[in-house]
């Protein structure tokens, strides 16, 4: 026979208001989150509404267990394997008493409810997500002959600003806030380029452009390594060969970097001759190759 750590009818009934407290809480504060992510979100807030919805699970599950669980076992010594008329009798009158088997399958519910709330705010960021983008959507980037790089303030990059083995984030002229526009300019030795077939005239001076949007999982790319001639994707470590065509030689891409043909103006301004090689963007974004 075993019996709670704290028997007892009073006892019992606070362990019971803390744990529908507790779960009751567990529920409005997830109720909270799915609200205020719905609203666009508070990083900090979100935190402390999940924080309080799992603790408000713990805290019930912990009095659960500790107040109204068995929890010592007690052994008793039996003679007869059989049962009498009276204790027969105090069985079904045990049955009967349907009070305590209520209030628990309440707290049951309660229990139920708490982790229905949780797990339904867990499913709103899936809108983040969004559509999956379609060819239509990642070949139309504004790129195209005649565009212009500038930087992020939307000046004009001029080839004889870009040092050597450096690296320039760049943007389409017009289109700097551009996700799938963007690229990373960079100038190398011309006798160290192996241009891909029909691409030698992509290379003017030595400039040479690739999409930032990693191949892998659309992160930007814009760590570039001068002495081994490699852009870095730090979200992945995947790292992609500026000399051979933005080749990928390490990490989990599985796919070039597009390429962004250019050309230099008397001006020396730099500008686009056409889009990029391929759709920017994560391999499984509906890539044609």
């Amino acid at each position: 026979m075993t019996t709670p750590r704290n028997a007892g009818p009073d006892h019992e009934r606070r362990d019971e208001t803390v744990i529908t407290s507790s779960f009751t809480v567990s529920v409005l504060a997830a109720l909270g989150l799915a609200l205020l992510y719905w609203q666009g979100g508070q990083p900090q807030l979100e935190g402390a509404l999940l924080a309080v919805a799992a603790g408000g699970i713990a805290v019930g599950l912990i009095t659960w267990s500790h107040g109204l669980m068995p929890n010592e076992p007690e052994a008793e010594e039996r003679e007869d394997p059989g049962s009498t008329s009276s204790e027969r009798e105090a069985f079904d009158e045990d049955l009967d008493f349907g009070q305590v088997l209520s209030r628990r399958r309440l707290l049951r519910r309660f229990l139920v409810a708490s982790i229905a709330a949780m797990g339904a705010a867990f499913l709103f960021p899936l809108r983040s997500l969004g559509p999956r983008p379609t060819d239509r959507e990642l070949d139309d980037t504004p790129w195209k002959f005649g565009t212009r790089l500038v930087t992020e303030a939307g000046a004009p990059v001029l080839a004889a600003d870009v040092p050597a083995d450096g690296l320039v984030t760049v943007f389409p002229e017009g289109a700097v806030n551009s996700e799938n526009g963007q690229a990373v300019l960079m100038r190398v030795d011309t006798a160290l380029l192996r241009p891909l077939p029909g691409r030698e005239g992509w290379t003017p001076q030595g400039l040479i452009a690739y999409s930032k949007v990693c191949t892998h999982a659309g992160c930007p790319v814009g760590l570039y390594e001068a002495s081994s001639h490699q852009l870095l994707c730090p979200c992945h470590q995947s790292t992609f060969d500026v000399l051979d065509g933005a080749k990928p030689v390490f990490g989990p891409a599985a796919l070039r970097l597009p390429q962004l043909p250019l050309a230099v103006d008397p001006t020396g301004r730099v500008y686009a001759t056409g889009g990029f090689s391929e759709p920017p963007g994560p391999a499984n974004w509906n890539r044609k190759s």
